[in-house]
């Protein structure tokens, strides 16, 4: 049996942030000050992580959710007022980074003043350093697709562009069996919905659990997107 892919359901945050950015359009502020204020919020909800203790955290990961909500909107509603750019996509990206960086290293310090075990204080900036590598690599990925690219045509460049101002829609195949559906859901709140994940470990006062699988996840990521990478500009 063929399961289609939940397509209308995933990212989940999109459920919501549709909703709002509608609202958002509707005011005199410009996509790029929506990205800004996600920053703000982002590293607020940061602070109150790096405080510990259940209600800080909590606040943090709410905090954390809004931010994801922000994130969502600033793309909606620069596609609602005719403002996406370049600027822009690099702009929510370096955002992305900053906020999920000092999230990491929040949530170690937080942890490391509960428990008194410094463990958690290294945890907490290994991961970041991960998600801070990833970045860079991303980076640097980009601006050598983007020479390729020039070489081959400007067409292609043309193209290339158009994708990163508008997201770029990846393919929705259909899923085979509800495990691949698992899996699928699985991954999607580990990336675009990770807010929501973040936020259920709060509320149940266990997010140090992910700093032992950022520690280990984020550095396996960026080392296997580095080696496909070489990879595809081996010549």
């Amino acid at each position: 049996m063929v399961i289609k892919r939940p397509v209308t359901l995933f990212p989940l945050i999109r459920q919501i942030s549709t909703q709002v950015s509608p609202r958002l359009a509707r005011l005199p502020i410009t996509a790029n000050q929506v990205t800004a204020v996600s920053l703000l919020v982002g590293l607020y909800g940061n602070w109150f992580l790096a405080q510990g203790g259940f209600r800080s955290t909590l606040i943090g990961a709410g905090l954390f959710f809004l931010c994801y909500v922000l994130d969502n909107c600033d793309g909606e509603v620069a596609r609602i007022k005719n403002q996406t750019s370049e600027f822009g996509d690099k702009f929510d990206t370096f955002v992305d980074w900053l906020v999920h960086a000092t999230f990491f290293a929040a949530l170690g310090i937080g942890v490391e003043s509960e428990t008194g075990n410094s463990l958690w204080f290294w945890l907490g900036w290994v991961g970041a350093a991960g998600s801070s590598i990833n970045y860079f690599i991303a980076l640097y990925m980009e601006v050598r697709f983007q020479a390729e690219s020039r070489k081959e045509s400007e067409n292609a460049g043309a193209e290339f562009e158009d994708q990163a101002s508008t997201g770029g829609d990846e393919e929705h195949p259909s899923l085979e069996n509800w495990k691949q559906w698992v899996l699928f859901a699985f991954r999607e709140l580990s990336r675009a919905d990770f807010c929501f994940i973040v936020l259920a470990l709060a509320v149940f006062d266990v997010a140090w659990v992910l700093l032992p699988t950022a520690a280990v996840g984020a550095h396996a990521y960026w080392a296997t997107q580095f080696i496909r990478g070489a990879r595809d500009y081996h010549v």
